[in-house]
């Protein structure tokens, strides 16, 4: 079994502890939330064993002594200041915490001190620990019995090594959390995880003939958790030099995200995460299209203002409409797009009524396809999402392409049944961007459409327009059906003929049942 394997094990099985008390969607805080804190602990306190012994084989408990007998040494302190942005006093390390748990002296005020003093340190961490309710009534109806919950949540995961690890094996053991928690949601989940295979597609198709060996940058406009955009460091050679632009209007999904890109080594240089509304306000406003790759699975046909003065704002002025109210697609499509470089590549999730509806989402997808703005059009499976079971679409843009041809891809038979979900296979990725990289028509599956083509259509994408899937029938035997039928026939009344023998059988013993027998008996004849 991998070290990865090992710690996504430790990690799900320390939600046992939550379980019973609540659903997924709210016990992910404290799990999350402590796997954080014990992250940053456990790394503070190595630091300190190598910078003071020169020892990198020792034990957090070894190295919180040496802690405790240094603290008050200012050189120590500005040196992990300045090496890890942040520092925790000897008190509130997990490590001291923990032991006041195993000796049962542990108070909630511990822990929810050892948060507020981290978050006033550094503004890269305020605010992260604020879903991480200590007191609510789901931990127990008492105060003692609250603290007994968090506890056993901190003694579940004290057992693991999250430190020393093979390089990603912690941030991967956080996504499969992330990943199980959202199964466990259902619903809830859709606002804070894309499913994993759907990430990769989406992150590699923007990155088809591209090479960004000196560096790129990457958004995502509606981030969740962050999952999306860090599947870049998978494909991208020289991925410390990835700049991560994202945005989520969840104050807690984007806590969530924060932690996401820390656990996975991003440098806080390299992350520039906001909380805020995508739509009502134009960010990053410095960053005019200045993305290499814009990746997007936002939540489908939200409803959105719409407001009259959206039609001066840049990122639709040029379109002449705006989305309709009761649906936002176009509107998150937009965005993203007037953002993306002229060079860059940009990939989205949407519903499939954006490929047909008409009115102004008619005269944006018009406008878009005259300007050659939209790449292919990829159709994949229903029940995909764990928040919704409709099938969607995803479809990818760009600014420099040479003509106006659309590349359409109907991959929605492709997948994995996997409980009541399904799943797109490593295979079925592959042959999506094997596909669309040759761009070459696919019997019932892929077809190159010219612009006129398109227009032909009134500029409606609907797949099945340009894929033709139909299987027909097998012919019928004819002849075969005929023989069948007759021994059908046969078998009717060899059964029939039975069951008269049968009923001549039979006696009545009153009038009123001779008669009703008499009558049976002339049905069945």
């Amino acid at each position: 079994m991998s070290e990865t394997t090992n710690l996504e094990n430790g990690l799900f099985s320390a939600a046992d502890v939550l379980r019973s008390k609540m659903d997924a969607s709210q016990y992910k805080n404290y799990l999350l939330g402590t796997v954080f804190y014990k992250y940053l602990s456990d790394s503070l306190l190595y630091e300190v064993a190598e910078l003071l012994e020169d020892d990198s084989n020792i034990t957090l408990e070894q190295a919180q002594a040496i802690y405790e007998e240094n603290a008050t040494d200012q050189d120590l302190l500005d040196e992990l200041k300045n090496t890890l942005g942040y520092w925790i006093d000897p008190a509130d390390t997990y490590t001291n915490i923990l032991k006041s748990v195993q000796d049962h002296t542990f108070q909630l005020n511990q822990l929810g001190d050892a948060f507020t003093k981290l978050e006033s340190r550094n503004s890269a961490f305020e605010g992260l620990f604020e879903d991480y309710d200590l007191h609510s009534k789901r931990l127990g109806n008492s105060p003692q019995k609250q603290a007994d919950t968090i506890a056993g949540v901190l003694a579940a995961i004290g057992k693991l090594e999250l430190v020393k690890t093979e390089s990603d094996s912690l941030g991967d053991a956080y996504e499969y959390l992330i990943s199980q928690f959202a199964s466990e949601s259902g619903k809830k989940a859709g606002e804070f995880y894309t499913p994993q295979k759907v990430s990769e597609l989406l992150t590699r198709l923007t990155l088809v003939g591209k090479n960004y060996q000196n560096g790129m940058a990457v958004y995502d406009p509606a981030m969740g958790s962050g999952s999306l955009l860090l599947n870049f460091r998978n494909y991208v050679a020289n991925y410390d030099r990835i700049t991560y632009f994202g945005q989520e209007i969840n104050t807690s999904t984007f806590n969530l995200a924060r932690m996401n890109m820390i656990l996975h080594h991003v440098e806080l240089a390299n992350q520039y995460l906001r909380n805020g509304d995508t739509l009502d306000e134009d960010w990053p406003a410095e960053e005019v299209a200045n993305f290499d790759a814009v990746v997007m699975n936002p939540p489908y046909s939200l409803k959105w203002s719409a407001n009259e003065g959206f039609l001066e704002d840049p990122r639709f002025a040029a379109y002449g409409v705006l989305p309709p109210k009761s649906k936002a697609d176009y509107a998150f499509l937009l965005h993203g797009y007037y953002h993306l470089k002229h060079s860059g590549t940009m990939a989205i999730v949407l519903p499939h009524g954006i490929l047909f509806r008409g009115g102004s989402e008619g005269k944006i997808r018009q406008k878009l396809l005259e300007n050659g703005s939209i790449d292919a059009v990829i159709g994949l499976p229903a029940n995909l999402f764990y928040s919704t079971g409709i099938p969607t679409t995803i479809v990818v843009l760009k600014k420099d392409k040479q003509d106006r041809n659309v590349f359409f891809i109907d991959a929605s038979k492709d997948f994995e049944k996997v409980k009541t979900q399904n799943v797109l296979r490593e295979e079925d990725v592959l042959k999506i961007l094997d596909t669309y990289e040759k761009r070459q028509d696919v019997d019932k599956y892929a077809h190159l459409a010219t612009f006129e083509e398109i227009q032909k259509n009134d500029f409606n994408l609907n797949i099945p327009r340009y894929v033709d899937t139909f299987e027909a029938e097998p012919p019928v035997d004819v002849d075969k059906l005929l023989s069948e039928m007759q021994d059908i026939k046969k078998q009717e009344a060899q059964l029939t003929a039975q069951i008269n023998d049968m009923m001549a059988d039979l006696v009545a013993t009153t009038p009123e049942a001779q008669k009703t027998l008499d009558a049976l008996k002339k049905v069945l004849k």
